[in-house]
C-alpha cells in the first residue's frame, strides 16, 4: 500500500530555538526550601519552607491576617464543628488574646462541641453505636442545658453565641478554659452561630424552643453582617472546614451589606479544609472578592494546617515588635 502526504513525519530541521537563559521559568534557585536544623525554631522552619505554591499562599493569608490586625479591621474565623473535634480551641483562644480573632462564627454543631468541652472535658460520640439503640444525640446536659441557655438569652434579648457564653460565664465548668465561647465572653469578641434546623442533636430534645433558636439564630446573622459589612479596607475572612452551612450564610452577608451601603473592597477570603468543595470556593473565595479582592484556598487537615498558620502569625506578631 502507497503512502499518502499525511504518512510522512515532521521534518525536524527547521525547528527554531532559543538560549536557555532567555526563557522565564516559573521555579527558580531561590524559592527553593532550606533543610530544617535542630534547634532553629518556628521561625527559621517557616522561612525555609519553599516560596511555590500552598507554601507560598500560607505566608500570604498570615501576611493578610497580621495587616488586618495592624490596620483595626476585622480578623473572622468561620469554624466547622470539626475543627473544635480535632483539638485545636486552645490554639485558635490563643489567637483571639493576641488580636488575630476578632469574631468567630459556628455552626449549630459547634457550640455542642465547644459546650461538651468545657463541662466535660470529652466530645464526639460515636455516632454508629447510638444511632441504633436512638441514643444518638440524646446527652442529657448537652440537650437540656444548651436550649436552656439559648432560651434564656433570647429573652435577654441576646444572639445565640452571647447566650452560651454568658451561661457559660455563669456556671463556670470545670474546662471552661478550653471554651471559645467561655474566651469570647472573657474577652468582650462577639460569636455567632448559625443554625439550620434538625441538623444538631440538641433540636431533638423536649426543651428545644424553635422561636427562641431561630431569633438568636437571625440575631447572630445580623452581628455578623454587621462585622463583614467592616471587612472593607484590609478586613479578613476565614472559612475552616465548613462546606456548606457557613459559606451560604457568609454570602448572604457580603450582599446585605453591599446592599445597605457599605462599600467592601480591599479585603481578604480564605477558604481551609482537607477538601476543596464547590460552595466555599465559590462563595468565599472567588464571587465576594471578585474584582476588589483576594481569595486564598489552603488545602489539609485541620490539625496541621491550623496550627501551622497560627505559627506563623505568631512568628510574625514576634518580628514585627
Amino acid at each position: 500500500m502507497a503512502k499518502g502526504p499525511g504518512d510522512k513525519p515532521l521534518d525536524l530541521t527547521g525547528v527554531r530555538t532559543y538560549p536557555l537563559a532567555d526563557r522565564k521559568s516559573q521555579l527558580t534557585l531561590s524559592e527553593f526550601a532550606r533543610p530544617h536544623a535542630a534547634g532553629q525554631g518556628l521561625g527559621a522552619f517557616l522561612d525555609g519552607m519553599p516560596r511555590v505554591l500552598a507554601a507560598d499562599t500560607l505566608r500570604r493569608v498570615a501576611a493578610e491576617i497580621l495587616r488586618a490586625r495592624k490596620v483595626g479591621r476585622p480578623i473572622v474565623w468561620g469554624l466547622g464543628a470539626h475543627v473544635l473535634k480535632v483539638g485545636l480551641s486552645p490554639v485558635l483562644i490563643d489567637l483571639m488574646e493576641r488580636g488575630l480573632v476578632t469574631t468567630v462564627a459556628l455552626n449549630g454543631a459547634g457550640i455542642v462541641h465547644d459546650f461538651e468541652l468545657a463541662v466535660a472535658g470529652h466530645t464526639s460520640e460515636d455516632v454508629a453505636a447510638g444511632l441504633g439503640t436512638g441514643e444518638f444525640g440524646m446527652a442529657r446536659e448537652t440537650g437540656e442545658e444548651i436550649n436552656r441557655a439559648i432560651v434564656e438569652g433570647d429573652a435577654a434579648g441576646l444572639g445565640l453565641g452571647a447566650a452560651l457564653g454568658l451561661y457559660l460565664e455563669r456556671r463556670a465548668p470545670p474546662h471552661a478554659g478550653v471554651s471559645l465561647l467561655a474566651a469570647a465572653r472573657r474577652l468582650g469578641l462577639p460569636v455567632t452561630v448559625h443554625v439550620a434546623f434538625g441538623t444538631d442533636i440538641v433540636h431533638m430534645h423536649p426543651a428545644c424552643d424553635p422561636a427562641a433558636v431561630g431569633r438568636a439564630t437571625h440575631l447572630d446573622f445580623r452581628i455578623l453582617a454587621g462585622v463583614v459589612s467592616r471587612l472593607g479596607g484590609g478586613g479578613v475572612y476565614l472559612n475552616v472546614g465548613s462546606a456548606v452551612l457557613l459559606p451560604e450564610v457568609f454570602l448572604k452577608a457580603v450582599t446585605l451589606a453591599r446592599n445597605l451601603g457599605h462599600e467592601l473592597a480591599d479585603f481578604t477570603t480564605v477558604n481551609m479544609d482537607f477538601i476543596q468543595s464547590y460552595r466555599p470556593n465559590t462563595n468565599v473565595v472567588q464571587r465576594p472578592t471578585h474584582g476588589v479582592g483576594r481569595g486564598y484556598s489552603l488545602t489539609g487537615h485541620h490539625e496541621i494546617m491550623v496550627p501551622l498558620l497560627a505559627g506563623a502569625l505568631v512568628e510574625g506578631l514576634a518580628a514585627a515588635r
